[in-house]
């Protein structure tokens, strides 16, 4: 995510974004252990959105 879309967001959409976030993460971790991940940078990639959006949302409060 850009910072210009996070910043145009709220705190509660904020929140449900990070759980989408978090359950996308929770499902890759499954896909990486399986082998079924091609792209592994997508795990480093939401950890990075997820942490933007936490960072965000303290300031926003």
């Amino acid at each position: 995510m850009k910072n210009k879309e996070i910043i145009k967001l709220s705190i509660d959409e904020i929140k449900t974004k990070i759980n989408s976030l978090k359950k996308d993460l929770f499902n890759i971790r499954f896909k990486k252990i399986n082998g079924q991940l091609e792209d592994t940078s997508k795990v480093t990639l939401l950890k990075k959105d997820v942490a933007k959006l936490l960072t965000k949302m303290n300031t926003k409060k």
